[in-house]
């Protein structure tokens, strides 16, 4: 959420900014500027009203004990009773709606985020390692899975439909190898492992951004009021809602493994075959909770704890940052890291690492007590660590060989217990 005072001390930088993401979003800002002016306005007469009220209400106590007739003046304390009552219903109602507009509006990019339209603006910041040639058509990830007797669709989809897999055998070992590797990874470089709830309440997605503005990718849990997770990062980052934290306590490094469930509502006739979109996948994700003064170096160190996945498992990627336009709702600034995909011939996110500043930390009222005393709000960033099954799918299509066994990387040998993986 966006610091109300921010819009309106420099509401056209505000409409700049945001303006940088959709040329929309400014009108937003006018709307919320012209509720918080009636906001403001009904708090003036509603103090006047009170104060009225008060001293007329003592006036009725020193007539009374004057033996005085107090009629008129206990209709006028009553008059104003209801049109006090009358402002504070018409406040209620203007902060509801003031609120939602505010839970509407996206961060504001940072000042260094490339301004571009979509992700054919973003920008390319490195690569790493070889891309891998091979001496046949190499084979997509769903067809080396299914020959392999590792990745089990048909399976999947009669138990819960479509964007459903099974791994199966050295499919389901290579899983939670991977996961076991990436956490222990993760732990080496200072990150506290964390087993979080799958299922949160309202609040709690409404304080990472997911709420109200993805509410058609989540599933809920009507009965219960509760929500199945879409990512780590919504418990972890809420571990510390309605909190302050004592300055010493800050960088706070946390990690997590957690299966994450999307509808992926708006992403029909993408990624149909295979396991890269799907309602139901595993990732490792990562989390910071940071000084303002340091969330950029941080932001540096975060995106190199998830490339360090990759150099590790040898799998050529590149990073590129995202421009204001494919920015994450409640991003300032996002690094997407994307692994080589031989059958496609292209690079494909496998994690998304980003800054979001005090964005997060307003709507979960997480501060932190600075030296001078005063309570500041912390800077959350997050990414993911990486996507397993993605991870999964890069290790088949980079390292299959022609007989179509697949080669298990080094680093991942100790956890999976074999060399390779045969038909």
């Amino acid at each position: 959420m966006l610091d109300i005072e921010l819009i309106r001390k420099k509401p056209d930088f505000v409409k700049e900014r945001l303006s940088t993401r959709d040329k929309e979003l400014p009108t937003l800002i006018d709307q919320i500027l012209d509720l918080d002016k009636k906001r403001r306005t009904i708090l003036t007469e509603l103090e006047r009203l009170r104060s009225e009220r008060n001293s007329k209400s003592k006036e009725i106590g020193l007539l009374r004990r004057e033996g005085k007739d107090t009629k008129d003046i206990e209709a006028q304390v009553k008059a104003l009773k209801e049109k006090i009552d009358q402002l504070e219903e018409q406040l209620r109602e203007v902060e509801e709606d003031l609120r939602s507009l505010m839970l509407r509006v996206p961060n504001l990019p940072h000042e260094s985020v490339p301004i571009g339209e979509d992700e054919e603006d973003n920008v390319e910041i490195r690569r790493w390692g070889e891309i891998p040639k091979f001496s046949f058509e190499p084979k997509p990830h769903w067809e080396l899975g299914e020959r392999l007797g590792i990745l089990d669709f048909e399976k999947g989809s009669k138990l819960s439909g479509s964007r459903f897999t099974v791994f199966k055998g050295w499919g389901a070992r290579l899983t939670r190898a991977l996961i076991n590797f990436m956490l222990d990874l993760h732990r080496e470089r200072g990150y506290v492992e964390i087993s979080p709830p799958h299922l949160v309440k309202p609040e709690i997605l409404e304080g990472t951004g997911q709420l109200p503005k993805f509410e058609e990718d989540l599933y809920k849990c009507e009965r219960d009021n509760l929500y199945l997770i879409p990512t780590a990062e919504v418990p972890l980052t809420n571990l510390f809602r309605n909190e302050i934290l004592k300055e010493e306590d800050l960088p706070i490094y946390l990690t997590a493994y957690t299966p994450c469930y999307r509808r992926e509502a708006g992403s029909h006739g993408k990624d149909i075959r295979g396991i890269i979109r799907q309602h139901q996948f595993d990732k490792v994700e990562l989390v910071k909770i940071v000084h303002p003064e340091n969330s950029y170096e941080e932001l540096e160190k975060l995106t190199e704890d998830a490339e360090r996945v990759l150099k590790e498992l040898e799998l050529p990627y590149r990073v590129v940052e995202l421009c204001t336009g494919d920015l994450g709702f409640s991003a300032s600034k996002t690094y997407d890291i994307e692994v080589w995909f031989p059958s496609q011939g292209k690079y494909r996110e496998i994690s998304s690492c980003s800054n979001c500043e005090d964005f997060q930390a307003r709507r979960m009222r997480t501060r932190f007590k600075d030296s001078s005393g005063k309570n500041r709000f912390v800077h959350t960033l997050n990414g993911s660590g990486l996507a397993v099954g993605r991870t999964l799918a890069a290790i088949l299509e980079n390292y299959q060989k022609e007989d179509g066994s697949v080669e298990v990387p080094k680093a991942l040998r100790e956890y999976v217990g074999t060399d390779f993986i045969k038909p």
